[in-house]
């Protein structure tokens, strides 16, 4: 698991910080005790509220947890999920790292608006279980796994030809079109499966990539998983105005994954000019397109897609996230025979914290021997 870290002595280290943790779960012992085994002038605090505090992962978004002052007074980095001191609580801080790859739950925080403290992410360690979640759910779609699964309750065994030939409609991926709406470490690992399954890969960014250098994954890559000189998509586009946006859904997709930060340029995104392009019948299918969201549900406008299911114009929706969190009970996409919803878990997995404190444990390395950290936060760009 931990084969991106440089290899060190136990006593080789100088670096000497205070890390405060403030973290929903016991402490991972035997993660901290190899951090501590390689810096050992480094002190980790390690602070968990008690149950009566908060007890579940869920909750650390919905409120901060209490933090003693006189901890975040010492502390030189800071590891937390959502919890943040004011700058002039912690003098000393010198480094943020955020067990979250998205940044839109801090973005109003005082110490994002005003320090210029650096925040690193955990961008890059959901990309294996996240793309997991991307084809499972899409290939649960076109596959009809719901009613398959459906027979299976009833003890039914179905016909091949069932509502005059229904399955017939069954398309497997191989010479399909991949849109991947933010080419990051999630886009770049869909990107990879999506090609070993014959499709067509079509990368999108905010900003241009012309060159290969500028096509390089300089984040936190889980091995053998990504694709990190940008080699894979057979097209690349780019840009955050409506025309360039519309260009790209233009370009023929028959699955759009939708993997791109939320950011004021970024929020509805998707609206319902984007859908009626991308419901326009497909050549090979007679459908529109497929769409997978494991981003952040105000990407898209969620009253718009409703209206797009109901008119019948997409093929399939996978939603992981949905604007709001938990969706109302009374949402008509609940009902929806051809969307698959999920409670926000795309990214849950047994590998969390393990990838997470990696990211840090990378950019330790990197403080001591000066050099530039993985995944810092570009507070003008928003993630």
């Amino acid at each position: 698991m931990h084969n991106q870290l440089p290899s060190s002595s136990s006593n080789s280290s100088e670096l000497s910080e205070t890390i405060l943790a403030t973290l929903p779960f016991p402490e991972p012992k035997e993660i901290f005790d190899r951090i501590r085994q390689r810096h050992p002038k480094t002190t980790i605090i390690y602070f968990q509220p008690d149950a009566t505090d908060i007890k579940i992962v869920e909750n650390f978004w919905k409120q901060d947890v209490d933090v003693p002052l006189e901890l975040y007074e010492k502390a030189t980095i800071l590891l937390t999920m959502k919890t943040l001191p004011l700058p002039e609580q912690a003098p000393n801080l010198k480094l943020v790292h955020l067990f979250s790859s998205g940044i839109d739950h801090i973005v109003h925080h005082p110490l994002y608006t005003s320090s210029h403290i650096p925040i690193t992410t955990s961008s890059g360690i959901h990309a294996p279980q996240i793309t997991e979640h991307i084809f499972c759910t899409l290939l649960s779609l076109t596959h009809h796994i719901p009613l398959l699964l459906s027979w299976q309750r009833q003890h039914h065994w179905g016909s091949h030809s069932t509502s005059g030939g229904y399955f017939s409609t069954i398309h497997d991926l191989c010479g399909k079109t991949l849109g991947i709406l933010g080419y990051g470490s999630i886009g770049r690992q869909a990107g990879r499966v999506g090609k070993a399954l014959g499709m067509k890969v079509l990368a999108y960014t905010a900003t241009p990539k012309p060159t290969a250098e500028e096509r390089r994954d300089r984040g936190y890559i889980v091995p053998n998983t990504g694709d990190k000189k940008g080699e894979i998509p057979d097209g690349w586009f780019s840009g955050l105005d409506a025309g360039s946006r519309r260009r790209f859904l233009g370009e023929g997709i028959d699955v759009l994954v939708v993997s791109v930060p939320l950011t004021d340029e970024t929020r509805h995104f998707l609206g319902k000019e984007e859908f009626d392009i991308l419901s326009r019948p497909r050549p090979e299918t007679g459908k529109g397109a497929y769409v997978v969201n494991i981003a952040r549900g105000a990407i898209i406008d969620q009253e718009a897609l409703v209206e797009v299911l109901k008119g019948g114009g997409l093929a399939g929706v996978s939603l992981d996230v949905t604007e709001p969190e938990p969706l109302e009970e009374e949402s008509e996409l609940w009902d929806m025979e051809n969307v698959i919803i999920t409670p926000h878990v795309s990214g849950v997995g047994s590998e969390y914290k393990e990838r997470c404190l990696e990211v840090l444990e990378m950019n330790l390395g990197r403080m001591e021997r000066g050099e530039k950290l993985v995944n810092v936060v570009k507070r003008g760009r928003g993630y």
